[in-house]
């Protein structure tokens, strides 16, 4: 007889909805970029496609929690956070403030805001408190960095493809080939895999140390002796 059978689904509506909130906040973001620039310009950040995610996973995520069904896996849930905050940290710590070249600059501040700072603390806030640990192991941090790579070798192949003048050409400007060169770009891609890869083992050392999540509690009796309540 299958578990489920047994012990009933606990729903979690919290969690729910904080998940939720932050599928919405993302892509909230994204809309808003979409509507200030091209398709074709915006999808190509790895902060819009890692925001993408987001709102993917987490939707999915609240539906499950919502309805007491089994949690996505936290490899999958810890991924999401680890691109989430890598675009996060890139942006504050590597780029400069995002030009808006006069263009509702409040609504690109919004975006801004939104994808690369409330969206990682969100995240990160639900994955230390509202989700179980998840047995994470080292190996798990090198899987997670496929994507990154994937990225790169799509970003490269992009900007080789589009014509020399093309806005947004190469999405970063850590890699813009043309600037920079391919020896010096792929030592600078070499250097934040390794980053990216710290911060996954890190992830994967704090789900150790993480407190566990208290359930609901569902009875069908009392704790001490008598018949069934």
């Amino acid at each position: 007889m299958p578990a489920s059978a047994v012990v009933p689904p606990v729903r979690r509506p919290y969690a729910a909805v904080f998940r939720l909130l932050i599928a919405l906040a993302a892509a909230t973001g994204i809309a808003i970029d979409l509507s200030l620039a091209s398709p074709g310009r915006v999808l190509g950040y790895f902060t819009v496609q890692s925001n993408l995610l987001v709102a993917l996973v987490l939707a999915v995520s609240a539906r499950r929690a919502w309805s007491g069904r089994r949690p996505l896996r936290p490899a999958l849930t810890t991924a999401v956070l680890l691109y989430a905050l890598t675009a996060g940290l890139v942006r504050h710590l590597l780029l400069s403030p995002l030009t808006t070249n006069g263009a509702a600059p409040g609504w690109h501040t919004l975006a801004d805001q939104l994808l690369h700072t409330a969206v990682p603390l969100a995240l990160l806030a639900d994955w230390f408190l509202l989700t179980r640990p998840g047995g994470l192991r080292a190996r798990h941090a090198l899987l997670w960095l496929l994507y990154p790579a994937a990225y790169l070798a799509f970003a490269l192949l992009r900007g080789a493809a589009l014509s020399p003048g093309t806005p947004a050409r190469y999405p970063y400007p850590f890699l813009d080939v043309p600037a920079h060169g391919y020896g010096a770009v792929l030592a600078g891609a070499l250097l934040l895999g390794a980053l990216i890869l710290a911060l996954g083992l890190a992830l994967a050392g704090l789900d150790r140390l993480r407190p566990a999540v208290r359930e609901p509690i569902n009875r069908i009796s009392p704790p001490g002796p008598g018949g069934l309540e």
